[in-house]
């Protein structure tokens, strides 16, 4: 069973299309593990083991029959609870949707099941996915299957941790400011923020949105890329979407041929630790951090101390922020103060205060940040930062108040290493990097030029190869 769950999701579609595994069995071996462990961890909220049963037996059937069979066949996943799936419980980690059931799947969500996945149940998000710890008044929190006592990020923290923990081989997650990356450095797991419109945004209420974007997860970097080309790809429902620019053996996400450390050779790489000191980061990433730089630059990269131009990214993306969540759930605030938690609710208050005025000059910025950007990278291949300023911290607390004796301000102050980059609409994502000395994971940033998504995916893959931490499993006594 333990090997089962913790066989990567392309290695297992192969078994499974080779029919040396069966997806009943695939299936049982992750329900077990998740009877077992989600007690303690929290990570998946709703489950419809009948419903899996039934579509495993039938994904078995086809590959039997010889009918045509997706890239994800038979692989089990858990959605977001923030994405919609028809005929099962949805609640965007809020009370008053504890009961609602969509009519129609979402369209990554629609995708990945058309690909042949077995879908079991949803993962847990914060309420509204605002904020980078899951927790929330319907089902709790989500922690951390590392140490339980930790928190597991946010806001795909249940995605995160179900993946750290064998629930299932791969996860759709989404990321505003960090909604992936956070996550994926708390897990060490991959966590795909995609350029925006290579994933359409064809169920948000405003396609003119560009910061929230949904993405792949996986335990490695092929994993995330095999899911990845599943959700990609263009719909006349998102006016942005792009069609994927390659065909063939890259459109997996990966170009052909395997990863390799040699891959970062002559790479001109900027590393920037501290986004160019704007942000606080705790001791204890950066020394997880440094010593990869070393290795990169051993191999041949090219590495120097130096970053984007994030000069105004922060005001843009807070102010972008609040108009969308005012806009969203404004109304409802002033019809019932009690409704949201009180940083959500704050953050709804702070839309209601800006003028159109505000958010054009905001969008005006995000342009000059996009367009500096493009320029970054006529002169660098890629950016390697924290994708957490901090390691995962307790769980219990609403979120870090202090990062290396800085006082911080709000609630997004700890989270701004990965939301800095999220204006200038580039992909970015968190692998895997190493455990501070208490065995906590830390994830690494790599963020590339705009559409360099099956790139930045590869140099991903190529990066756990001198890692070698994608496959250290949670050992505790607690989940085991």
């Amino acid at each position: 069973m333990t090997e089962l769950v913790y066989r990567g999701a392309v290695e297992l579609a192969a078994l499974l299309r080779s029919r040396e595994v069966s997806a009943a069995e695939v299936l049982e071996a992750h329900l077990e593990q998740i009877d077992r462990l989600n007690p303690l961890v929290n990570a998946v909220v709703t489950i419809d083991e009948g419903g899996a049963r039934a579509a495993a037996a039938e994904a078995d059937r086809k590959l039997v029959a010889g009918e045509a069979v997706g890239p994800l066949h038979g692989l089990p996943i858990s959605f977001k609870d923030t994405a919609r799936t028809a005929g099962m419980r949805t609640t965007f980690g809020h009370p008053r949707h504890i009961d609602f059931v969509p009519d129609e799947n979402d369209l990554h969500v629609q995708r990945i099941l058309d690909a042949g996945a077995i879908r079991v149940g949803k993962t847990n998000v914060p309420e509204y996915a605002a904020g980078s710890h899951t927790f929330n008044r319907v089902f709790g929190t989500t922690r951390n299957p590392y140490d339980p006592a930790k928190s597991a990020g946010g806001s795909s923290g249940g995605a995160a941790a179900a993946l750290a923990a064998g629930f299932q081989p791969i996860a759709d997650g989404s990321d505003m400011g960090g909604s992936l990356r956070n996550p994926a450095s708390f897990c060490n797991v991959v966590g795909l923020r995609p350029t925006p419109g290579m994933v359409p945004n064809a169920d948000g209420s405003n396609a003119f949105f560009p910061l929230a974007i949904a993405g792949p997860m996986g335990r490695t970097a092929d994993d995330a890329a095999l899911l990845f080309s599943v959700m990609r790809g263009a719909t006349s429902a998102d006016p942005f979407s792009v069609f994927p620019t390659h065909a063939g053996a890259s459109d997996a996400g990966i170009p052909a041929g395997e990863a390799s450390p040699q891959d970062f050779a002559g790479l001109r790489i900027a590393y920037a630790p501290t986004l160019g000191g704007r942000i606080p980061v705790a001791r204890e990433v950066l020394d997880v951090l440094d010593p990869q730089v070393k290795a990169l630059e051993a191999l041949g990269a090219r590495v120097e101390l130096d970053c984007l131009d994030l000069d105004g990214s922060d005001e843009v993306f807070r102010v972008l922020r609040a108009a969308c969540f005012d806009a969203a759930w404004g109304t409802d605030l002033e019809a019932d103060p009690t409704l949201f938690n009180h940083f959500l609710a704050g953050n709804i208050r702070e839309g209601g205060k800006l003028s159109g005025r505000d958010v054009f000059r905001a969008e005006e910025g995000m342009t000059r940040l996009i367009r500096n950007a493009a320029e970054f990278f006529t002169r660098y291949d890629l950016v390697i930062a924290p994708a957490s300023q901090v390691a995962p911290f307790d769980a219990d607390i609403e979120y870090p108040t202090e990062v290396e004796g800085q006082q911080l301000t709000s609630y997004l102050d700890w989270m701004r290493a990965p939301y800095l980059f999220t204006p200038l609409g580039l992909p970015a994502l968190s692998v895997p990097a190493g455990f501070t000395p208490a065995g906590l994971p830390v994830g690494l940033q790599m963020v590339g030029a705009r559409g360099s998504d099956a790139r930045l995916l590869r140099l991903a893959s190529a990066f756990e190869k001198i890692s070698s931490c994608s496959a250290i499993h949670p050992q505790g006594a607690a989940v085991l």
